[in-house]
C-alpha cells in the first residue's frame, strides 16, 4: 500500500471518538510508521455517539473525499418513542414525554412511508451547519436561538428491524445530507409524540461496508501486517 500516493481506508468509528479524533490517531500512526508527515482525511463525519463506517483517505487520495461523501449511505438506528431530548440524541438529558398508547406496528409503518423519497428535513440546532461562519451547534450550545433552513434530501427506504415499544429499530438507506437524529425527531413528531435517537450505526457508504472496517484499536497491528511502499 501506498499511503502517499492514496489509500481508502474504512474504519469503524468507536462509541464517544470523533471523526477528528479518528483522523488524527491515523495521521500519527502513520507519521510513525512511514517517518514523514502523511496527510490523512475523512469522508462523511458520525458524531461521536453514533459508530460504523468512517473512510479515511491518506495523501492524494483527500481529493476524493467530495466523491465518496456523495455515495449513498446505509444506517440501523434504535429510537425510544414517547420522549425527546434537546439534541434529538443521549448527548442531553431527557427533557420532556409524549403519549404513545395510541402507537402500534401498523401505525408506524404507515408514518414512516411519508419520509421515503426526496423530503425536506430541518438540521438539527445541535449540527456542524454553519451560521455566518458558525458552527450552529456552538451557538446553540450557548443558548442562542438557532434557526435553520430545511433541506432536500433523498430517503431510499426505511425498513423496521424490530419494535419493542417504547424502542423502535429500523434500517435507513438514505443520501448525503441526512440526519438521522433529525429524522428521529420528525418521525416523533408524525406519530404525535415525541422521540430521540439513542443508538446509531452507519453500514454502509457505497459500496464500502462495516464488514470491511478496520477497528480502531487493532490498526497497529495491520500496519506490522502489510506491505508499506514509501516511494
Amino acid at each position: 500500500m501506498n499511503f502517499l500516493t492514496g489509500e481508502i481506508i474504512p474504519v469503524n468509528k468507536p462509541y464517544k471518538w470523533t471523526s477528528f479524533g479518528v483522523v488524527a490517531r491515523m495521521r500519527w500512526l502513520l507519521t510513525q510508521k512511514l517517518q514523514q508527515k502523511v496527510k490523512v482525511g475523512h469522508a462523511g463525519t458520525l458524531d461521536p455517539l453514533a459508530t460504523g463506517v468512517l473512510l479515511l483517505c491518506t495523501g492524494r487520495a483527500t481529493k476524493r473525499i467530495e466523491e465518496l461523501q456523495a455515495h449513498q449511505k446505509e444506517y440501523i438506528a434504535t429510537l425510544k418513542l414517547g420522549v425527546t431530548t434537546q439534541s434529538y440524541d443521549r448527548e442531553y438529558p431527557e427533557d420532556k414525554t409524549y403519549p404513545t398508547d395510541h402507537i402500534n406496528l401498523q401505525l408506524i409503518e404507515n408514518t414512516l412511508q411519508q419520509f421515503v423519497g426526496e423530503i425536506y428535513q430541518t438540521p438539527p440546532a445541535h449540527s456542524a451547519c454553519k451560521i455566518e461562519g458558525m458552527h450552529a451547534y456552538h451557538l446553540a450550545r450557548k443558548g442562542e436561538d438557532v434557526k435553520l433552513n430545511p433541506k432536500k434530501i433523498f430517503i431510499q427506504a426505511i425498513n423496521i428491524l424490530e419494535y419493542t415499544k417504547p424502542e423502535l429499530k429500523l434500517q435507513i438507506v438514505c443520501s448525503k445530507g441526512t440526519y438521522i437524529r433529525a429524522l428521529a425527531r420528525d418521525i416523533g413528531d408524525a406519530l404525535d409524540s415525541g422521540a430521540y435517537l439513542t443508538q446509531l450505526e452507519r453500514t454502509r457508504i457505497g459500496d464500502y461496508t462495516i464488514d470491511q472496517c478496520l477497528e480502531l484499536d487493532t490498526i497497529p497491528e495491520w500496519l506490522e501486517t502489510i506491505q508499506i511502499d514509501k516511494g
